[in-house]
Order: structure tokens, then sequence, then C-alpha cells
């Protein structure tokens, strides 16, 4: 029986996958007797790049032409063109996608959660934390990051920059480009969640599984990489909009 294709389950899948490979190399580099413990930032942002590459062709493959993979582009591009259909459905198929990519994170690195003592690493291979706890700073973070990383997606793919757009199968290597420049430039306050999907789904998995000695979710500071990319989403749409791309 072939699965019925459709833009909801491409978001789903995407999304998992991105997390799987973008919270997988948080845990080799943060988890005890991984072989790429401590390999560091350039790696954590490098393998997200790539995890995002990764999510966008696999939704793709699942039937999301959009791909967007992050409830803050969905929203975006509802302000910029004005309609909210597919916000609420899509948000719910990433949200559930960073869940379940969370969940098999867990899994696949299931030996070195007891073997690890450190409660806040734990917690980091699932969602953001900044380095500095700041709730205005951090929320502007995000807000920055999350607007820079939208209308630099937006100048890829407009007929105002490449009268015919970017080439066929060029944008998502772009796209991840652009990850990879924000993680590395901007990433270093919060972590760079820019994405409610990507930090909440994960979140509730790590409150929800039975990880060994993984301590409190810290669900206080997790209002901010939600709100924080949705107001940059609604920022970078109305840029968007504007300028007419």
């Amino acid at each position: 029986m072939i699965v019925p294709r459709s833009p909801e389950l491409g978001e789903f899948a995407g999304t998992l996958v991105m997390i799987l490979l973008g919270d997988g190399v948080v845990a080799g580099v943060l988890l005890k007797r991984s072989k790429a413990e401590d390999a560091g930032w350039l790696a954590i942002t490098t393998a997200w790049a790539f995890a995002v590459l990764c999510g966008i062709f696999t939704a793709n493959l699942f039937g999301s032409t959009d791909a967007h993979l992050n409830p803050a582009i969905t929203l975006a591009m509802g302000v910029k063109g004005g309609g909210f259909g597919k916000v609420l459905p899509y948000a719910l198929a990433q949200l559930a996608g960073g869940f379940a990519g969370a969940v098999l994170v867990w899994l696949h690195y299931l030996p070195h959660w007891k073997v690890s003592d450190d409660a806040g690493a734990k917690l980091g291979v699932f969602c953001t934390r900044p380095a500095i706890r700041s709730y205005a700073a951090n929320l502007l973070s995000e807000i920055i990051a999350t607007a820079t990383l939208i209308v630099v997606i937006g100048a890829i793919s407009s007929k105002l920059v490449l009268t015919t757009g970017a080439a066929a199968g060029l944008s998502p290597y772009l796209v991840s480009c652009v990850v990879w420049g924000i993680g590395l430039s901007l990433g270093g306050t919060t972590g760079y969640a820019m994405n409610p999907a990507r930090d909440f789904g994960p979140r509730l998995a790590h409150a929800i599984l039975p990880i060994a000695g993984k301590g409190g979710s810290d669900f206080r500071y997790a209002p901010i990489p939600v709100f924080g990319p949705a107001i940059g989403g609604v920022i970078a749409g109305l840029i968007l909009r504007w300028i007419g791309a």
C-alpha cells in the first residue's frame, strides 16, 4: 500500500529528519563516551545546516513543496501573501515532527544518557538554552536571527534577485548555507532556535521521556524560542511584502 503524500505529512517528515540530525549532533557532542564528544560549536552549526538540507528534501519527498519545517516561516509566508490557512495545520505537523525526531535521538543515544552526569547538557540536546539568561535580550536575539533567516530565504527565491528564480534544486543548499552562517554569527547567544517546533517539540519530549538523570525541562524559558521566532517571522513577512519579494 502506498501512503498518500500530503503537505502536512511532508512537514512532519521533514521536521522529524531535521531534528533527528540536528539534535543528534548536539547529543554526539555533549553526551559522554560518544565518539564526537567535545567536537565543538563548528561541528554543531555545520551539522545543523546539513540537517535543514536533509529536512527540506525529505519534506519534498513526502508531499510538501513548501518545506517550511518551521511555524515562523509558515507565519511569515502568510503575512507576506495574506493567507493564513496553512499556519495551523503546518504548525501542528511541524511540532509533531519535532517531538518524534527528538524521541528517535533519545533512542539512538540510549546507553549514553546513563553515563552522562550533566543534566543541563542532556536538556541542551533537546532544546535551546541562553548563554546568559536575560529574557528581553534573549527574545531580541531570537527575533533578529529569525527575521534575518526568513528575509534572506525570501531573497533566494525572489525574482527581484534572479528574474527566473533560483535554479531548480539549488534553493535547499542555499538555505542550509544561511542557517550555517546564522549559527556561526548569531547563534552563540541563545542557541539560535529560530523555530518554535524545533524547540518546543523536543522540549516536550525531554519532559515526557524517561531520560536518566535528566532534571527539569526549563519551561520558564520555553516562551522565548516560541514568541521570538514568531515575532521575527511577522517582521520578515512584512518586509518581504513591503518590498514585493
